[in-house]
């Protein structure tokens, strides 16, 4: 096998590989996300009603402001009442005064269920910061499971990098030039076996002079069809 061929071969099996590390490190913290998510969405429940009950709250302390300026106000219309002349006067000020009762009773019934609403959501606040407890020790738990795990694959990672490193160093600058310039668009098919004579990364048969050529592996050999490098399996070649 041409010397350039083998290398690119080799390569790109650690390109792969690399491009694999995301995926393997995405599955293994997938656990974790969920309980994350899980655990965030408990958060935002728990500041959602508190957000509730701080306006709850103020409608409350305006209530309360309300219903002391109308009991002001009945003490007022008492005094007056006390001093008044005419019929008309007098009827004036009881209509006055039903209407700031009625305002009071308002008043008074918004504040009791504001002070019930108040209570409900702390009571719910208070099964939410449980539920965050126990999903917090989840995610810590999926963590400590995890990190084993994720530190084998960040010491496999080194190690194919520096693979990868001492490979490129020895690889002529033109041919991995070459490489990286097919590799922008082909990604990890870049490298790819001919299998029944087809190109497995356009999976375009190839003629007979380019499949002779990829046999041989005297050169480095290219589809036609695709531009990706060619090469033929071993495996393929002992059962053709």
């Amino acid at each position: 096998m041409n010397k350039y061929l083998k290398q690119l071969i080799e390569l790109s099996e650690i390109d792969k590989s690399i491009d694999g590390f995301g995926p393997r490190v995405e599955s293994i913290k997938k656990a974790l996300n969920v309980a994350l998510e899980k655990d965030n969405g408990i958060k935002k429940e728990i500041e959602s009603f508190e957000d509730e009950i701080k306006e709850a709250k103020l409608k409350r302390s305006k209530n309360e402001l309300h219903l002391a300026e109308l009991s002001e106000k009945l003490k007022e219309l008492t005094k007056k009442a006390a001093i008044v002349k005419t019929a008309r006067e007098a009827k004036a000020l009881q209509l006055e005064e039903e209407i700031a009762k009625e305002q009071s009773d308002f008043a008074n019934e918004e504040i009791e269920r504001l002070g019930k609403f108040i209570d409900s959501r702390d009571l719910i606040i208070e099964e939410a910061k449980e539920k965050l407890e126990a999903s917090s020790k989840e995610v810590e738990e999926i963590r400590a499971d995890i990190a084993d795990e994720l530190a084998a694959i960040e010491k496999e990672k080194e190690e194919v990098y520096n693979h990868k490193q001492n490979l490129v160093s020895k690889i002529d600058q033109k041919i991995l030039t070459f490489y990286e310039k097919i590799k922008k668009w082909a990604g990890n098919t870049t490298v790819v076996p001919v299998r029944k004579q087809a190109c497995y990364g356009c999976f375009m048969r190839i003629n007979d002079k380019v499949y002779s050529a990829v046999i041989k592996e005297e050169d480095i050999v290219t589809c036609p069809h695709c531009g990706r490098i060619l090469y033929k399996e071993k495996q393929q070649e002992n059962e053709e």
